[in-house]
């Protein structure tokens, strides 16, 4: 008689259960163990079916034999879902890490097999590390509260909009191109567009001003939005009593400062987030080098573009603003010795120096209220 051996199971009271989810569109794949040495447990269960979660957690238990009070940790990675998941487990008492896909060691084999339960018993497996010490084996997101998040959709809504102007924009100026018609598109684009001659001088198609007409209809609606938005931005950091409309006040004090700056910076860091130190607010703005050192070679490999791109594009963006309109500040001065005379690369290069100092100089100024050195603020203040 061949007697088959099973692995105990874990019954202590210390024990802790831990799970992954790996979240799709239409199904989400749970694994679940209680420790590095037992075999994960796979469970499907439709996505967003919050009764299914909570079911196959009470299974798990069961299944691994420990008791109904045993902790959970759980965790998935950052995307379409946000942070709703790990507000409602929270909410359940069930402890939710969201963790940085970016940051998540992927194996660097040319073929590998990729499935949800794969990825899902992965991602149990470096929660498992996690739990255990390694808390570098990814980076773990901190979740802003739901008022935080509310407060940034105005500004997101408005790069979102912008992005779309730009592509109707060129989606004009594309068709128009392919019949030989080039320029600009001026305000009387429906006057002209009758008039208009095709590169080899046939009149234009009816068809394609037809076309044309709607695209142009929708660009204007497309600006329409957009000239609110910005209304209610501007309104909101004028007449606003909460703390991201106070912070991009007080940024607005700063010759050189917007309200479209002032706004993204307020409500994606100094409005809604705590920092330490600058290295912190460096690391989330992307905006920090990432050097390559191995034995004898040295090779610089750029900023490390962490975070979101609209950020670091605004940073940019008011660095130039500084360097023209702080002309006495140590900061364009430090710019001036170092990159004014050394060509357009270099120029390149330093104001993506210049943008990772002012951000910092910009959180003393907000959090301690320490104007940066040489800045002037703006007459009305």
């Amino acid at each position: 008689m061949t007697e088959t051996t099973r692995r105990p199971e874990c019954t202590a009271a210390e024990a802790r259960l831990y799970v992954a989810f790996d979240l799709g569109s239409t199904k989400w794949v749970m694994a679940s163990t209680v420790a590095a040495g037992h075999a994960p447990r796979l469970q499907t269960v439709p996505a967003g079916d919050l009764a299914a979660v909570l079911k196959e957690l009470l299974t798990a238990k069961a299944r691994f034999g420990v008791v109904l009070e045993t902790p959970v940790q759980g965790c998935y990675e950052a995307g379409r879902d946000g942070f709703w998941l790990q507000r409602w487990l929270e909410g359940q008492g069930i402890a939710c890490l969201v963790v940085d896909s970016a940051s998540i060691e992927v194996n660097r084999r040319a073929r590998q097999a990729k499935t949800d339960r794969l990825d899902a018993t992965r991602l149990l497996g470096q929660l498992l590390r996690w739990a255990h010490g390694e808390t570098r084996v990814w980076s773990v997101v901190r979740v802003p509260t739901p008022e935080a998040e509310a407060a940034r959709q105005l500004t997101r809504e408005i790069a979102t909009v912008r992005e779309d102007r730009t592509r109707v924009r060129n989606r004009l100026q594309g068709v128009l191109a392919t019949q030989g018609i080039r320029g600009g598109l001026p305000r009387a684009f429906l006057v002209q567009l009758p008039t208009w001659r095709t590169g080899d001088g046939r009149p234009l198609p009816p068809a394609y001003q037809a076309r044309l007409a709607r695209e142009w209809a929708a660009l204007q609606h497309i600006e329409a939005r957009l000239r609110a938005l910005r209304a209610a931005r501007d309104e909101g950091i004028a007449q606003g009593t909460d703390r991201i409309a106070s912070v991009a006040r007080q940024l607005c004090k700063l010759r050189g400062v917007g309200e479209t700056s002032a706004a993204v910076y307020s409500a994606e860091l100094f409005g809604s987030r705590t920092f330490q130190n600058g290295r912190q607010l460096g690391a989330l703005t992307g905006l920090v080098p990432v050097p390559h050192r191995s034995d004898q070679r040295v090779t610089d490999q750029g900023i490390s573009k962490a975070g979101r791109a609209e950020l670091r594009r605004v940073s940019i963006q008011l660095a130039w603003c500084w360097m023209r309109w702080q002309r006495d500040s140590a900061l364009t001065q430090w710019f001036e010795r170092r990159f004014a005379a050394a060509g357009g690369r270099s120029r390149r290069i330093g104001i993506v120096a210049v943008a990772r100092k002012l951000v910092i100089a910009l959180w003393r100024f907000v959090d301690q209220g320490v104007v940066p050195e040489g800045a002037r603020l703006t007459s009305a203040h």
